[in-house]
Formats: structure tokens, sequence, C-alpha cells
């Protein structure tokens, strides 16, 4: 019998999204494509160092430990590079020990079209496009950050190194921790166009109106339901994965943000109702390995101390996704 992906949580990234890649993507948009695989080929034997991404991976790789009956968790490496040019991002897989067996690699064709087929739950890329074709399938999917928390620095580099190394030796796994954003991320974005066009006043008296009608589906519903899933498979005491809402919302619009919650039956473990306070210093306190938000001016900040992904929601996009 073929291996089955459809019972396990499937995450589809993206070399960019896993590994720090800066040099290679800046050779790719100023010299082509051709000079990349060059270089790329010339590199092989050297090690890629841990990108955004990669401490997220990592741990959701870890919870493959917690189970006996085959893994929880498949990492898919989904890459528009070419095989030829690929060998590098398999290597620095090999040295860091990640279980990560299976990839599509495009040579620059687009990746849409093979989410499906792999039964993916969340992808993760810099590609924009392809990140969009992803949301208006129905698929959780963040442009990670690349630009932030001084990757490629000496300081950050020991720092990942430095909890690797402390990782390794308590022969702990990671706890996985990831905060989203509430509208236009959990939610659709039908209250947030209310104060986008009409003001605060007008998304709070909508919010109070209708307190007791359960929030849309929006493009990380279904991932926030499988996470939560895992969580009660794994146990409350204990749990390795701690979830958290980090949302501009404040009273009286979280009333209806909890009875949602309620209704998809989910856990979410942390809620921060900020009121319009930045994000980044909750964020850091909670210690996200990622943060999805739809706003870049949200995750440009956020990505000054955690990961972070924006999410390229559009209104009136078809998804998979029903209204509660």
């Amino acid at each position: 019998m073929a291996y089955q992906l459809d019972e396990k949580m499937v995450i589809g990234v993206s070399s960019r999204a896993l590994f720090n890649m800066t040099v290679e993507n800046e050779i790719f948009e100023q010299q082509g494509v051709e000079a990349y695989c060059r270089y790329q080929r010339e590199h092989e034997q050297d090690i890629l160092r841990p990108g955004p991404g990669f401490g997220l991976i990592r741990a959701l790789l870890g919870l493959n430990a917690y189970s006996s009956e085959g893994d929880l968790v498949e990492v898919i490496i989904m890459s528009r590079n070419s095989p030829d040019s690929s060998l590098r991002v398999f290597n620095a897989i090999a040295h860091y020990g990640l279980n990560i067996t299976r990839s599509v690699l495009v040579s620059g064709a687009s990746l849409a079209p093979y989410l499906d087929a792999f039964h993916t739950d969340l992808f993760l890329s810099a590609y924009e496009d392809d990140v969009q074709s992803a949301i208006d399938s129905g698929i959780a999917a963040g442009i990670i950050c690349t630009g932030q928390l001084g990757y490629g620095s000496k300081a950050w580099e020991g720092q990942v190194q430095g909890h690797l190394e402390s990782v390794s030796a308590s022969g702990e796994n990671d706890q996985i921790r990831i905060a989203f954003d509430g509208d236009a991320v959990l939610f659709t974005d039908e209250s947030e166009m209310i104060f986008k066009e009409k003001g605060l006043y007008a998304f709070e008296e909508n919010e109070r109106i209708h307190a007791k009608e359960p929030l849309k589906e929006g493009p990380f519903a279904q991932f926030l339901k499988k996470l939560s899933d895992l969580q009660r498979e794994l146990g409350v005491e204990d749990c390795p994965i701690r979830t958290a809402l980090v949302t501009s919302r404040s009273a009286p619009a979280h009333e209806r943000v909890i009875r949602t919650m309620r209704s998809w039956n989910v856990r979410v473990d942390e809620a921060f109702f900020l009121g319009g306070l930045e994000k980044k210093d909750v964020l850091k306190a909670f210690g996200a390995q990622i943060f999805f938000d739809d706003q870049s001016v949200h995750t440009s900040s956020a990505a000054q101390s955690v990961p972070a992904a924006r999410v390229p929601y559009r209104a009136g996009r078809q998804m998979r996704c029903q209204a509660v």
C-alpha cells in the first residue's frame, strides 16, 4: 500500500524559508538563474545557515517523537530550485539532522498545482505568487520575512547554534509556539473591512450586535483546528504545542472571538487583545517561532523579534472556507 499523507499534518517549506539564502537570492536577482545554479553547485559542501522558518520546522518534526504509530508531521521541501541546484539544500538538511525525505523541485515553475496533490496543511515561502495561489485554494500559507532578525550576522548565527547545542544536550524537543492574528488570518476580513471603511465605532458596534454569531473561517482556521486536534491527542499536561492569538481587537470586540473559538471547539492557549498596541514585544515574550498576520506593518515590526509571515488575504477569493 502506498504511503499516505492525508492523516498527517503536512508542511510545505521552501528552501529560502528553511535556510538563510540571502547571498544566493541576491545572485539570482542580480545575475540570473545560470549564475545562481553555478554558485550552488560550487558551494555544495558549504552548509547553509538556519533561516527564518528553521526553528518552527525543527520543532514540528520533533512531534514525531511523541508517536509510536507513525509520524504525525510530514515536512516536504517545495522549492523553485532545479534538481541540479538542490544538492546543497539536502546536504544542509542532513547536517542538521532534519527528518525531511520528500521534495518538490520545479525549476522556476509555479508550485501551486502541487500543494493539493501533497495534502498540504501549511505552506511557507518567500515567493508571494506561490503563497497567494495557496491562499486562493484554501491552504494556510505565509510569505516569510527573510530580511529581519539579523539573519546572516554572527550574533544571530551564534544564538541559533547555542540553542541547538542546549536542546541536543538536554535531550528535549522544542516546544512549538505559533501566534496568529485574528481578522483576515483565522477569520475572514468582513469585520476588518467595516473598521477600514466606517471606523472604529462602527466596527465595535457591529461586533457588539453580532457577539453571539461566530466569525466565518479565514485561511488559517483549518490549520488551527488541526493543531488543536493534535493538542488533544498529545494531552493537556506538558503539551509540546502552544498557540496564541495576538490581535488588535479589544473589548467589546473580544466576546465574538472567544465565542467563535468555542463554536469551533479549538484550543488557544493564550490570547492578547491589544487594542492597537504594538505586537512585537508580546510576541517576543510569548517566544513565537512564527507569527502570522495579514498586514506588512505588523509582520515587519514583529520580525525584528520573532520569525513572521504575511498572509496575503484577498476578500472575495474562492477558498475552501465555509461559514460556521
